[in-house]
């Protein structure tokens, strides 16, 4: 039997929703968009919808995606193994083809195009595009990782007009290779090009979509959902292994957001639908939400 809600608990729930649409609007979040809900199609379609209404309340969003697992698929399809070396994907120039080909000629145009059939208006661009993201050769303990890059500039009038148009930028993490990396696309992990895009802008907000909860006390233990906390907190936070493995890198992009000058930074669970709603338009939120220190 289908559940009926009433026009009242409609109501209710807009207006519930009405302080935090005034506090966001014109404010720009940024969300790397990522996970499962990059491969369920209800999933997709309900971040789809969620990215469109923030853009109608007036919330400048910013949409930033990676596609590791489209990639793989590519790699596995031309009998090409993938090889990670501390955990990131070793690129090779016929590796890096394959990632720019993907991300660039797939994964973004595939989002632009839904994001415009479900009614809103989007832009894609690649990191390339304009010089948006430029970067020099990832060094990570010596290790060669081939054409894995970090970003050096973001250059964010590219972003500006296409907020300023009412668009929704929609960014693959590439960037254009300088210095050591002079000639060359390098391949640049989508969390950390979301961090970086979202501190050049100086965010409201990044919004990290991911495949966990959030940042729990005891993985074990769904309950122990830490909802609020001070950035200060981070560091503590890993030295007591609260925060290890696969939470670190999140939270260190959360902390480099932070840092450049981002209000907030979220890590929420990608995994349920409207995730990015609950989070940004109710109290309870629904992941982790780490504030900037106030005297930053």
């Amino acid at each position: 039997m289908k559940e009926t809600i009433s026009n009242t608990v409609r109501a209710e729930g807009l207006i519930h929703a009405l302080p935090y649409i005034q506090a966001h609007r014109g404010k720009i979040v940024v969300v790397k968009y990522g996970g499962n809900a990059m491969i369920n199609a209800d999933l997709k379609a309900a971040v789809i919808q969620d990215v469109i209404f923030m853009n109608c309340v007036g919330i400048k969003t910013v949409l930033v995606h990676g596609g590791g697992p489209e990639i793989e698929a590519m790699l596995n399809a031309l009998g090409k193994e993938s090889r990670f070396v501390q955990g990131l994907r070793y690129t090779d120039e016929e590796t890096m083809e394959v990632v720019q080909m993907v991300l660039c000629g797939k994964v973004n145009k595939d989002i632009t195009a839904l994001i415009q059939r479900s009614g809103g208006k989007a832009l894609g661009l690649s990191g390339i595009d304009g010089g948006l993201l430029q970067g020099k050769l990832l060094k990570s303990g010596g290790e060669d990782l081939g054409l894995v890059g970090e970003i050096e500039t973001v250059n964010t009038q590219v972003l500006e007009q296409v907020l300023e148009s009412g668009a929704i930028p929609v960014v693959s993490s590439v960037a254009l290779g300088i210095g050591d990396a002079a000639g060359h696309t390098l391949n640049v992990n989508a969390d950390t090009a979301a961090a970086q895009i979202a501190a050049a802008l100086k965010a409201e907000k990044l919004v990290l979509m991911t495949d966990v909860q959030g940042i729990l006390r005891n993985v074990q233990d769904p309950d122990s959902l830490i909802k609020q906390l001070p950035r200060k907190d981070l560091e503590n936070l890993k030295k007591d292994g609260v925060v290890s493995k696969g939470m670190i890198p999140k939270t260190e992009c959360c902390s480099l957001a932070l840092d450049g000058g981002v209000k907030k930074a979220h890590i929420i669970d990608g995994r349920l639908p409207h995730a990015l709603l609950i989070e940004l338009f109710t109290d309870e939120g629904i992941g982790t939400m780490i504030e900037a220190e106030k005297n930053a």
